[in-house]
């Protein structure tokens, strides 16, 4: 269904698009460089980047147009400088600098949630956790977890091998969870730019080729915070819900991981002590236990 989508972003120079996004973002004012009414260029052109980097036209148009890589470290480190980079788009630069547009895209194996880390979030029953992995796949959560998040989806979904639950997909695709973001917009494209730096980190990874190109058909708001460039890593911020059982809650979130298994990380979400946002979040963990005792107890009725 996507194949020719797929072929599309193979082909394309990633290096060449991040470059031509972010000078477009830089006023020539900045470096003191005159301008006109005739100016039709929005921000440096690629002339002016090449002598404030250091490095011929001639060279800098070959790696916009995708014919160059294996930029040497200075001549990224002085692009960097010169497009007023941030920690995470130099990643990213670095990154896409070893792309080939030619690129062969591969499935990944399946991503299984390490039992330990499983064992870990259900030990918190009070705090909202997920194991998410590479493409935002949920691979596990805890029921206060489920219920925060995603309460009208089946618990079991993460062990669905075809079709884990994804948050982004969710996101974008699913109303309820649409409905229940307060400041969804802000939260969605947090997570496009997450989604953009981890496919310059795995440039070959089809699965997340597959995700991006059907998001970018199905969903129009996808499709623009896709094509602001942006990239940003996610490992803390806060979420506000309009919560269908427990109404408005503010969390802080959190996400955790090993250098051995960077891919997968765990999600947590933390209230402010004696606020209404933690007592929203104490109700709506009475209601958990008292679900999972429920389905105990029915369960323990059918098997006498």
């Amino acid at each position: 269904m996507f194949s020719r989508r797929l072929k599309a972003m193979a082909e394309t120079s990633e290096l060449g698009a991040f470059l031509k996004h972010r000078r477009a973002h830089v006023s020539p004012e900045h470096y003191n460089i005159p301008v006109n009414s005739n100016r039709r260029v929005k921000g440096l052109r690629r002339e002016e980047v090449a002598h404030l980097a250091g490095v011929s036209v001639a060279y800098y148009t070959r790696l916009e147009q995708g014919s160059s890589t294996n930029a040497s470290t200075q001549v990224l480190d002085a692009l960097a400088r010169i497009l007023l980079l941030d920690d995470d788009e130099r990643v990213h630069l670095r990154n896409l600098s070893h792309v080939s547009p030619s690129r062969r895209l591969r499935r990944p194996q399946a991503e299984v949630a390490p039992e330990y880390m499983v064992e870990l979030i259900n030990s918190m029953p009070d705090v909202p956790a997920l194991i998410l992995g590479r493409r935002n796949d949920i691979l596990a959560w805890n029921k206060l977890g489920h219920r925060l998040i995603a309460g009208h989806l089946d618990f079991d979904g993460p062990q669905n091998s075809k079709q884990k639950p994804s948050t982004t997909r969710m996101l974008f695709l699913d109303s309820q969870t649409k409905a229940q973001e307060a400041e969804w917009e802000h939260y969605a494209k947090t997570h496009v730019a997450y989604l953009r730096m981890i496919s310059g980190r795995y440039p070959d990874d089809a699965l997340l080729a597959e995700l991006i190109g059907e998001l970018t058909i199905h969903s129009p708001e996808f499709a623009r915070f896709w094509s602001s460039g942006n990239v940003q890593e996610c490992t803390a911020g806060t979420r506000m819900l309009e919560h269908p059982e427990v109404g408005q809650i503010t969390l802080n979130y959190q996400v955790l991981s090993q250098s051995s298994i960077p891919d997968i990380r765990i999600e947590f979400y933390t209230s402010v002590p004696n606020t209404p946002h933690s007592d929203a979040l104490a109700r709506l963990s009475r209601m958990a236990q008292e679900k999972e005792l429920d389905q105990s107890k029915f369960n323990s009725e059918t098997q006498a």
